[in-house]
C-alpha cells in the first residue's frame, strides 16, 4: 500500500509543473478570445497571470528535480502562444485593425518572440545563468498586455494622454521585437538571500513590488516593466556588449563546415531489365 502510495505521489510530482505550462496556455488562449470581445483589461490581466504560472512551473521542477526535456519544450510552445501571439492580437485588435498592412507590426513582433524563445533553447535552457541575452519574451509580452490597464488610470489621462501614443505604441512593440533577439543583457530573477546586504535589498524590492501589484496594479506593471527594459539598455551599454556576449551565434550550427558526402551516382542509374523478345504469329500480328 505504501508503495502503490508513493507512485502516485510521484506520479503527481511529475505533472505538477506540466499542470501549470497548460494553466498558462489556458489563460494566454483566454486572453486571445476577451480581447476579440474588446476586453482589453481583462486580456491583459490573463497575460500577467500566464507570466506568473510561467515563473511558477519552471522553479517547481527544479524543486521536485522532475525537469524533463519535453517540460522545456512544451513550455517554449506554450509561451509562443501566451507570450508571442496573444499580445500581438491584443495590441492588433486594440490598435492596429485599421489600415491592410498593419497586422505586419504584429506579425514582427510573434515572429521575434519565437526566434527568441528558439534562441534560448539552444543557448540558455536548462542551464544556470544570471543574465538573459535579450529581452525575455513574458517580460515583452506583459509590457504589451498591461499597457491598456496603465491607459485607463487617472494617472495617464491627466498627465500622458495627450502624448501621440498610437505611434508610440507602434514604436514600442517594434522596439520590443528587436529587443528580444538582442544580446542586450536582462537579469534574471534574484535569489532571495537575506545574508547578506544585496540579498535584504532583494527580499525588500520583491515585498514592495508584491503590495504595488496587488493595490494598484494598473498603475505598478507597465511603468515597472518599462523601467526594467530600460535598466537592461543602460546595463549592457554601461557593461559593453563584447563583456559577455555568447561564445558563438547560437542561430548558426557548429556542424555546417563538415565536408558534404560524395554520391555514388552509379548506384541510383536504372538497371536494364531483361526484355521479352517479339513473337510473331503466322498471321503477321506482332504479339
Amino acid at each position: 500500500m505504501n508503495t502503490t502510495r508513493r507512485n502516485r505521489l510521484q506520479r503527481g510530482v511529475i505533472i505538477l509543473p506540466s499542470a501549470f505550462t497548460l494553466g498558462n496556455l489556458f489563460l494566454g488562449f483566454w486572453a486571445i478570445v476577451a480581447a476579440s470581445r474588446g476586453e482589453f483589461e481583462t486580456a491583459g490581466w490573463l497575460i500577467v497571470g500566464a507570466a506568473v504560472l510561467d515563473m511558477l512551473d519552471g522553479r517547481i521542477a527544479r524543486f521536485t528535480r522532475t525537469g524533463t526535456e519535453f517540460g522545456e519544450q512544451l513550455d517554449s510552445l506554450v509561451d509562443a502562444i501566451s507570450f508571442g501571439v496573444a499580445p500581438a492580437l491584443i495590441m492588433y485588435f486594440l490598435l492596429l485593425g485599421e489600415g491592410p498592412w498593419n497586422w505586419t507590426i504584429s506579425f514582427l513582433y510573434v515572429a521575434a518572440a519565437i526566434t527568441r524563445l528558439a534562441r534560448f533553447n539552444v543557448e540558455q535552457a536548462g542551464v544556470a545563468k544570471s543574465s538573459f541575452h535579450g529581452l525575455p519574451s513574458p517580460s515583452a509580452g506583459v509590457t504589451l498586455a498591461t499597457y491598456y490597464p496603465f491607459s485607463q488610470t487617472d494617472f495617464f489621462q491627466q498627465n500622458l494622454a495627450h502624448l501621440p501614443w498610437n505611434q508610440l505604441t507602434i514604436a514600442m512593440i517594434l522596439a520590443i521585437a528587436v529587443l528580444m533577439v538582442s544580446h542586450v543583457l536582462y537579469p534574471v530573477v534574484p535569489k532571495f538571500n537575506p545574508r547578506n546586504t544585496r540579498g535584504i535589498l532583494t527580499i525588500a524590492l520583491a515585498l514592495f513590488s508584491l503590495v504595488m501589484a496587488f493595490t494598484m496594479p494598473a498603475l505598478f506593471f507597465f511603468p515597472f516593466m518599462v523601467l526594467y527594459i530600460g535598466y537592461g539598455l543602460v546595463r549592457t551599454a554601461v557593461l559593453g556588449f563584447l563583456d559577455r556576449m555568447p561564445d558563438r551565434d547560437p542561430m548558426i550550427d557548429e556542424d555546417e563546415d563538415e565536408e558534404p558526402r560524395e554520391l555514388e551516382y552509379e548506384e541510383f542509374e536504372p538497371r536494364a531489365s531483361p526484355h521479352r523478345p517479339l513473337r510473331t504469329h503466322r498471321s503477321g500480328e506482332i504479339e
